[in-house]
């Protein structure tokens, strides 16, 4: 199973959303708050060629997006097969 990790800040409504959507399918997710660590957010932007909003979500090394992204890839049928990937 693929671990999921959202970056978020408390602040953000989107943040809430895609926390409450993973719980609701019942997936677990490792949360990492960038309210107060300024490069960690400016480090996963650059490296997701400018990705400037939270949340932002992984699963394993690959880079989902955030909450809309998440929810059409669940829309797809796609989340619960990349999440169980090995």
């Amino acid at each position: 199973m693929q671990e999921i990790h959202v970056y978020s800040t408390t602040v953000c409504p989107y943040c809430v959303a895609a926390k409450r959507f993973l719980k609701e399918l019942g997936l677990a997710f490792r949360e990492t708050l960038l309210d107060n660590d300024p490069d960690l957010r400016m480090k996963l932007s650059q490296e997701q060629n400018g990705w400037r909003t939270v949340p932002m979500i992984f699963i394993g090394k690959d880079f989902v997006g955030g909450f809309n992204d998440l929810k059409a890839l669940h829309d797809r049928g796609e989340l619960i097969p990349k999440v169980n990937r090995a």
